[in-house]
């Protein structure tokens, strides 16, 4: 499964059966988490066997969480970047979660701090949790907004690389599925989106960068 294959695979899963994640699986991840922090300056870290988190969370319960024991804790220096890196580095996992057959959830709010487990410095901030596991189905999908719709400049007569990736953006998952991002395609090949307004806007505006230079192909274009 390539990463584009993934992306149209990967739904939200809320529920995951008591089936322990394999050794080697969970080695592969820790390296990309590792890859991913030398990267990004970001201190993220896999947790497994860990099941207070949501067990012992009323908020899990009300956002109808179940049987989660392993998780991504996405943790980084205060800045006002960090919002959007961890929402870029935490989908690359999350694609690299589906490819192995893993399931994920971008978790804002529905869990429990575990301050015994985390590993959290000086100056760091957790900004939210995903959830890993072997799902007891596969999710669903959600409606999305039309690709005119999130883009300024006209999807119909931009190249196809932009379509594409547009296209990719489209299936990022956002905080409420709300989808308030705005892409530009501006001349040189160069490329803006701004982030809407709406909780975890800044995360989702990561998300959404990822899912984009899947979609176009980052030797395709440059951030603006």
């Amino acid at each position: 499964m390539n990463l584009v294959e993934a992306i149209a695979a990967r739904h939200s899963v809320r529920h995951y059966i008591n089936k322990e994640i394999e050794v080697e699986k969970i080695e592969h991840l820790q390296l990309l988490v590792a890859e991913c922090n030398a990267q990004s300056g970001l201190h993220i870290q896999l947790i497994t066997g860990e099941p207070r988190s949501f067990g012992e969370s009323l908020l899990a319960r009300y956002g109808k969480f179940s049987g989660v024991t392993c998780y991504f804790a996405m943790i980084g220096k205060k800045s006002d970047l960090l919002d959007e890196t961890v929402g870029y580095y935490g989908e690359m996992l999350v694609l690299e979660a589906q490819r192995l057959g893993l399931n994920t959830c971008w978790v804002g709010l529905s869990y429990k701090k575990i301050s015994s487990v985390l590993s959290i410095d000086d100056g760091e901030k957790l900004v939210c949790v995903i959830s890993l596991g072997y799902g007891a189905t596969q999710g669903v999908n959600h409606k999305t907004k039309s690709p005119h719709k999130v883009s300024t400049s006209d999807v119909r007569t931009a190249p196809q690389w932009y379509k594409k990736g547009v296209e990719c953006a489209l299936l990022a998952p956002t905080a409420i599925n709300q989808q308030k991002f705005k892409f530009t395609l501006h001349e040189g090949n160069k490329v803006s989106v701004k982030a809407g307004l709406g909780p975890y806007a800044k995360v989702d505006l990561g998300i959404v960068k990822y899912h984009f230079e899947i979609g176009a192909g980052a030797e395709n274009f440059e951030w603006a």
